[in-house]
């Protein structure tokens, strides 16, 4: 190690420099990963789980068993190179995605998913053992921000759930661009610091639950919504889009605010951190849209401050890496090393792996707590995840300037980038628009309305099936549509919003009502009049799962009519609540032409894990509630595909009765669906 007097500085470019291939190959396979692991999670819960019917222990092990098996990656790099273990992952995980477009569901989907997800993991180690620092944090962060653009260009329903020969030629057209990075990508010997590889693994697990299809919901956050905001969600899209472009140039340019040299707290990775916390910590509480956006940004600047290097790495021309350090005041001398970087690359590799451990794990506690106690707040979870992250990039920021580097070595942003943001921004906003169908009122005394559980959209086989929902649903029409399980935009099922793809392809207006968190409940689908809207919190009555009682009052002809839609998470201790918010529901209106007063007819429907032969089917009889299925051939509606019993219920008061109902036999849930037609006495 020779020391030489310290050169003239030059000020950096703006912009990529050529070759940039290592770039392309992080933020296209990153996204094909961010892909797998959306079909992964919903097939352990549905496939491998059975939504649950599987111990948690014997899910979380199956899980941990395709995070693990990449450690192997680590012997076998000993044997041959880094490069082609990095290849081999890379290989395998794009012929893995491809495989999924073309499966079919049932257990080959759960495998590819899984397999997928060991080679996604994989493809990583190779890369932090191979690919130059410069790249990683804007190539991972680009990533993430890519496929969260996408996932909201498509409706938050992703390539892989989609038929037709259009999604097959984009999935292609990505793994191609994949592989072709990765062959024209040269190995480098200065990697990224281990920080930033540690960092991608809890960074994946809070843009999944926060950058993409959660942070632009039109829902308010009181107990119910409808599609009257579509230019609010429209403008939120497009500001999402801009934060997740915006997060790209804070990862790439590595420096930016205030900082004096003598002060290591004014320092803007510490900044980034603490917005990280804040945005998360206010995410949870229930704030919306700018802790989204406020989440998405921070987490590309701790990108940045975690990849920077303890020096400005270039590589000689035999291959060899060249550290300069520039040093503080008293400091005139750079040191230049030779040597090669391999046991960098080795940490960084290691570390790649055991931050995928650690989104695993954050996202196994804190959908477990949904279904299991905790002893705490999963709310904490996501939060600590915010802290990890925060720590990693302040820590890395001080190690930069304790090795004496000053903010010249930084890159600039693009001075463009605005330009480059604002078509994708205004484009996703354009394809996400959606205009509110109109209020349509019906003039006779009768109405169909179906009650379904959908179980987040994925039918037997753990397909997405949510176009064949609306498409099969739309075949019956109905003027009443009432939905349990409806999730909105968990990472745990994808990321999807069952909610707002249904209505879209029944053409209905749409009214959610929260249960087990903000993403997560019950809703009602209908182009009727509404006149009245809200929704109750259901004691938990010592069960994990939360649940609410959704109250509305419909117009059908000159008459009104309530609903209850819920889905009882345990009967016992919660129907005695619902037989109470009907016996408000059917407080007195005016008869139409007499203006004589009467009760309002009431319907309480859902899934109500209630046999018609339960104790608490004799507590909603006795608030004036039937049971008109039972005459009517008192079908079974679990488990789907071979149902022996019946717990969901559409149960109706005096001033209504039945016409017909059946359970039709489709595998788009573990559940069958009620059609009931009505008629107003």
């Amino acid at each position: 190690m020779t020391e030489t007097a310290r050169q003239p500085h030059t000020p950096p470019a703006r912009g990529l420099s050529a070759p940039s291939w290592p770039l392309v190959m992080l933020v296209t396979g990153v996204m094909l990963l961010f892909d797998v692991v959306r079909v992964f999670l919903p097939s352990l819960i549905t496939l491998y789980g059975r939504a649950g019917e599987t111990a948690p222990e014997s899910m979380g092990m199956y899980a941990a068993l395709w995070f693990v098996l990449p450690f192997a990656a680590v012997p076998a790099a000993r044997l041959v190179s880094p490069r082609i273990v990095g290849a081999v992952g890379a290989v395998a995980l794009a012929a893995a995605r491809l495989c999924l477009q073309a499966a079919g569901g049932g257990t080959p989907q759960l495998l590819l998913a899984s397999a997928g997800v060991t080679a996604g993991l994989v493809f990583l180690y190779g890369c932090a053992r191979t690919t130059a620092g410069r790249w990683v944090p804007a190539g991972l962060i680009g990533g993430l921000a890519g496929s969260s653009i996408l996932h909201l260009a498509l409706d938050r329903m992703d390539l892989v759930w989609r038929d037709g020969p259009l999604p097959w030629i984009a999935v292609v057209v990505l793994c191609a661009a994949f592989l072709w990075s990765v062959r024209l990508s040269p190995a480098s010997p200065v990697p990224a610091p281990a920080a930033v590889w540690f960092a991608f693994g809890p960074m994946l697990l809070l843009a999944g639950m926060y950058c993409g299809g959660p942070a632009v919901l039109a829902q308010d956050t009181g107990q119910h919504s409808g599609q009257h905001g579509a230019p609010f969600t429209a403008l939120a899209v497009v500001l999402q889009v801009a934060a997740l472009c915006a997060a790209v140039v804070c990862a790439w340019t590595t420096s930016w605010g205030v900082r004096t040299p003598r002060s290591r707290w004014a320092s803007w990775e510490l900044a980034a951190g603490l917005f990280l916390v804040a945005g998360v910590a206010a995410a949870e509480i229930g704030v919306q849209g700018l802790p989204a956006l406020v989440t998405t940004v921070a987490l590309g600047a701790c990108a940045g401050a975690a990849g920077r290097q303890a020096g400005t790495a270039a590589e000689s021309a035999d291959g060899r890496a060249v550290v300069t350090r520039t040093g503080g005041r008293g400091d005139t001398g750079q040191r230049r090393d030779t040597g090669r970087r391999g046991d960098t690359g080795g940490r960084g590799g290691v570390a790649a792996l055991g931050g995928m451990l650690v989104f695993l794990v954050g996202a196994f506690l804190y959908y477990a707590a949904f279904d299991t106690d905790l002893g705490f707040p999963n709310a904490l979870v996501p939060l600590a995840v915010a802290v990890l992250v925060a720590v990693v990039a302040v820590r890395a920021g001080r190690r930069h300037r304790a090795a004496g580097i000053d903010g010249q070595t930084a890159r600039r942003a693009p001075r463009r980038w605005v330009l480059i943001a604002l078509p994708p921004a205004l484009l996703t906003g354009l394809l996400t628009w959606q205009s509110p169908p109109a209020t349509k009122a019906i003039t006779g005394n009768e109405f169909t309305l179906v009650a379904y559980n959908i179980r987040m959209g994925f039918g037997l086989g753990g397909r997405l099936d949510l176009d064949r929902i609306a498409a099969w649903a739309a075949t019956r029409r109905p003027d009443v549509v009432l939905m349990s399980e409806v999730d909105r935009g968990w990472l745990l099922n994808g990321g999807h919003d069952d909610l707002a793809r249904i209505a879209r392809g029944l053409g209905m207006r749409y009214y959610f009502a929260p249960a087990a968190d903000r993403l997560w409940g019950d809703a009602l689908l209908t182009n009727l009049p509404v006149a009245e809207i809200g929704s109750t919190r259901l004691g938990r009555h010592g069960y994990p799962t939360g649940a609410q009682a959704q109250s509305i009052v419909l117009k059908v002809g000159d008459h009104e009519v309530g609903i209850v839609n819920t889905h009882l998470q345990e009967p016992r201790g919660q129907a005695p609540e619902v037989a109470a918010i009907a016996r408000r529901l059917a407080a007195t209106s005016r008869t139409p032409g007499t203006g004589v007063a009467a009760p309002r007819p009431v319907i309480v429907a859902g899934d109500l894990n209630t046999t018609p032969s339960d104790p608490q089917m004799r507590v909603l009889e006795a608030a004036g509630l039937s049971d008109p299925l039972r005459a009517l051939g008192d079908p079974p509606t679990s488990p789907a595909d071979a149902p022996v019993r019946r717990i969901d219920h559409v149960l109706i008061s005096d001033g209504l009765t039945a016409v017909a109902a059946d359970a039709p036999r489709v595998p788009f849930s573990d559940h069958l669906p009620l059609v009931v037609r009505l008629r107003l006495d």
